[in-house]
């Protein structure tokens, strides 16, 4: 019988999750020669390569693929069978800006429980801005927002694409100012978009501002106004129309982790988070060969 080392799988695990010995060193306050070593010994005892490393790239051989979701297993049980023996719980208080809580968020959730079943948490929903005015002011434990300008620390998540989203049969008359529906004066994404149609010398007029994001989402949807929405959380038959109304290209930008944590049960969870949100963006990439202008995903709020 192959027996496994616990430290061993955590390191590839972290390494498979995080795509990086460096980070994955960190991560677990650790050194990339240590974890190297436990993951070749992992190896070895296996009989199997489970990492490709370059010097430009770290990812999951075909057996590394194959292993990954039984040895995130293992560490879960591992962790599991020790949280049982304590009986202290722990609070986590999270923020998740509003565009970016789409339908990845019951997913997240869910990991975190399984990983830590002593872990509560509380989910907090607003615009970037204000969360991170909350983290800073230490009322979140950690917090997913769209990168904000004057802010350049956070761990990347990944990419955030923006653009011009309106119902099929939504009309733009030339010459008259582009109905525009936003979240609120406050939202990100309405200051991108409102700065570049000022930039255009579009002229604009919000018909609908404020009213929480379902009467946004209605407003495109039933064909009133247009939107900037993140390409991944468009309303359901809504149509790109940057194109079609010659609307100016909206600059991407980055979702990124906030945390102070330093505990290893909390960074652990965290871990666990960033990993569950990479997962979910990856699997549910719209494939933009065979669908260019139409976003088949849930409707969610933009900040």
């Amino acid at each position: 019988m192959t027996m496994l080392d616990v430290d061993a799988v955590r390191a590839f695990v972290t390494i498979a999750e995080l795509q990086s010995f460096t980070r994955a060193a960190e991560a677990l306050g650790s050194t990339q020669a240590a974890i190297s070593v436990k993951l070749k010994r992992l190896e070895e005892r296996l009989g199997h390569r489970l990492i490709e490393r370059t010097p430009r790239l770290v990812r999951l051989s075909a057996q590394g693929a194959v292993f990954l979701q039984s040895a995130r297993d293992f560490i879960g049980a591992h962790d599991r069978a020790v949280a049982a023996l304590s009986s202290t719980s722990r609070h986590f208080t999270l923020g998740i800006a509003a565009h970016v809580a789409g339908p990845e968020v019951p997913t997240i959730l869910a990991r975190l429980s399984a990983h830590d079943p002593g872990l509560t948490i509380e989910v907090r929903l607003d615009n970037s801005r204000v969360l991170l005015d909350a983290f800073d002011r230490g009322e979140l434990d950690a917090a997913i927002i769209r990168r904000e300008e004057d802010r350049r620390d956070g761990e990347v998540l990944g990419p955030e694409h923006f653009g011009w989203f309106a119902a099929p049969q939504f009309e733009y008359r030339r010459g008259e100012p582009l109905r525009l529906a936003a979240l609120s004066p406050s939202c990100g994404v309405h200051n991108i978009a409102t700065h570049a149609l000022d930039g255009a010398g579009i002229a604009w007029n919000e018909v609908f501002l404020g009213g929480g994001s379902l009467v946004m989402t209605a407003a495109v949807s039933a064909g009133l106004a247009v939107a900037a929405f993140s390409h991944r959380l468009a309303p359901v038959g809504s149509i790109e129309v940057s194109q079609r109304f010659s609307l100016p290209p909206l600059p991407s930008s980055e979702i990124v982790l906030h945390s102070t944590l330093t505990d290893a049960r909390s960074r652990s969870a965290l871990r666990t988070l960033a990993a569950a949100f990479r997962e979910h963006r990856a699997s549910a990439k719209p494939n933009a060969a065979s669908t260019p202008h139409r976003v088949q995903l849930a409707a969610a709020p933009v900040s």
